[in-house]
C-alpha cells in the first residue's frame, strides 16, 4: 500500500498508504511517520510536502527552486516548508507552481527560491546488503496516532535493487533494521553513504519498503531540474 498520508483522513481510519509486495504504496491514508527509529535534530535538506493546506508526505530538497518526492503525492494545489526538522513552523514556506512526474518521484518546482543546503543525488544503486537511512514525518504507530510533528530517521538493510514502485519503475527494496517506513514517509528519502538512493513509495506496514531508484531516474531528473 502506498504510504502517503493526509491528515484530514486520519479521523476517518483509513488504512496505511506506503503500498505493498503486496508492499502498500506511500499514498494518502493517515499520517505515520517512520515506526522505530530515533528523531533528527538538524535536516536543513528536509521539505515537508503539503497538499491542499494539509501535510501529507516528506521530501528533499535538491536546488534552489526545486524538491524531489512521490508522484502519488501530488493532489490540487501543493506546497512546501524546507528547512526544519518540525512539519508544523520554523524553515521556510513556498507555494509549488509546477509538477513534473516520472515513475513513482516527482519534481515540484517552487515559487520562491530557497538557499540551504541541498542532498546529494546518487547515480548508482546501494550494494545489496548495506545499511541505509531513512527519514520522514510518517506515523509513528500503525493505527491510532497522526504524523510525526519531528523528522524521524531509522536505519534499514538492502535486500533488492531490482522491484518495482508504485508506478512501476525501478525500486529498491529494504527491511527494517530498527525502524520501517509508514504513512506520511511517502516521498521521503532513503540515503546510502551520504546521497540519496531513493524516494518512498511502498511498504507492507511491517518491515518492508520500496523506495523509487534515484539511479533508475537520474537523466530524467537533471533533464527536467538541470540537478
Amino acid at each position: 500500500m502506498r504510504i502517503r498520508l493526509t491528515l484530514a483522513l486520519l479521523a476517518a481510519g483509513l488504512t496505511g498508504a506506503l503500498v505493498a509486495p503486496s508492499v502498500a504504496a506511500a499514498a494518502p491514508a493517515g499520517p505515520q511517520p517512520i515506526i522505530g527509529g530515533g528523531t533528527v535534530s538538524s535536516a536543513p535538506w528536509a521539505a515537508a510536502v503539503f497538499a491542499n493546506g494539509s501535510f501529507t508526505c516528506s521530501g528533499t530538497i535538491i536546488a534552489s527552486r526545486w524538491v524531489l518526492t512521490a508522484r502519488h503525492c501530488l493532489n490540487g494545489t501543493m506546497s512546501v516548508r524546507v528547512g526544519s526538522v518540525n512539519r508544523t513552523s520554523g524553515g521556510v514556506t513556498s507555494s509549488v507552481s509546477a509538477t513534473y512526474s516520472r515513475s513513482d518521484l516527482a519534481l515540484l518546482y517552487l515559487s520562491t527560491a530557497i538557499n540551504t543546503s541541498y542532498v546529494t543525488l546518487s547515480s548508482s544503486y546501494p550494494p545489496v546488503g548495506s545499511t541505509n537511512s531513512i527519514y520522514g514525518w510518517g506515523m509513528t504507530c500503525y493505527s491510532g496516532c497522526g504524523a510525526s510533528t519531528t523528522l524521524k530517521t531509522a536505519s534499514v538493510q538492502v535486500t533488492s535493487t531490482n522491484v518495482t514502485d508504485a508506478a512501476g519503475g525501478r525500486a529498491i527494496r529494504s527491511t527494517a533494521i530498527n525502524g520501517n517506513a509508514w504513512r506520511g514517509d511517502s516521498g521521503g528519502p532513503q540515503f546510502y553513504n551520504g546521497a540519496q538512493v531513493g524516494v518512498a513509495s511502498t511498504a507492507d506496514g511491517v518491515s518492508i519498503q520500496n523506495y523509487g531508484s534515484v539511479a533508475y531516474n537520474r537523466a530524467w531528473i537533471t533533464s527536467v531540474s538541470g540537478v
